[in-house]
């Protein structure tokens, strides 16, 4: 019998992280389904292996966000004292953000407009001419979804996206920013409120 294309990712994603998530394949770019990575502090790493359900352990209001950037995990706190624990990617050194924003807009496929300052930076750095805009895509560096992050009206030009380099999750390797895996993002992307509360510590 023959497969399509399409079929073969179908099949590969259900075998890798189960029936029920398949189901969002069509919204996904083929790495989607690879959902072990390196993810830990310090020196030693140990396996991701994906979202989990925990007991809240922020004592944050239900709908909102915890980041701790040093344990590279960003919390979703649900009702009746639980919470949803995802493994992230956040700011290398010197570019480690920290404090209280909220979710100001929420974008699918986003575009990428790089600051001037980073677009200087890494052409100085390392003679890479980043573009003004990349549209959305597979190969856009915020992936999936995008949720941007407010001071008041002020654009904090922080956000919460997905990557297009899973193997980021776990490591201090972003230019500030909460990277998550593209089929995370996408399933905090469909839980959170815009306005919602977000800390980074």
């Amino acid at each position: 019998m023959s497969l399509t294309r399409r079929g073969v990712l179908s099949r590969l994603f259900t075998s890798v992280i189960g029936g029920a998530a398949a189901a969002t394949l069509g919204a996904l770019p083929a790495f989607a389904g690879r959902t072990r990575y390196n993810f830990g502090s310090g020196d030693t790493w140990n396996r991701y292996r994906g979202k989990k359900f925990v007991s809240d352990p922020t004592g944050r209001p239900p709908g909102s966000i915890l980041i701790n950037t040093r344990r590279r995990k960003l919390w979703f706190v649900l009702e009746d004292g639980k919470a949803i624990e995802y493994g992230v990617g956040v700011g290398r050194a010197g570019f480690n953000w920290k404090g209280r924003a909220h979710i100001a807009r929420k974008a699918e496929w986003p575009a990428w407009h790089p600051p001037k300052e980073m677009i200087a930076r890494e052409l100085k750095q390392y003679g890479r001419r980043l573009p003004n805009r990349m549209e959305g895509g597979p190969k856009n560096p915020l992936g999936a979804r995008a949720l941007y992050l407010f001071q008041g009206k002020k654009d904090t030009l922080y956000r919460i996206h997905g990557t297009n380099a899973p193997h980021t999750i776990g490591r201090a390797m972003s230019s500030g920013c909460i990277r998550m895996l593209n089929e995370e993002v996408i399933d905090l992307y469909n839980r959170v409120k815009v306005g919602a509360k977000v800390e980074v510590v």
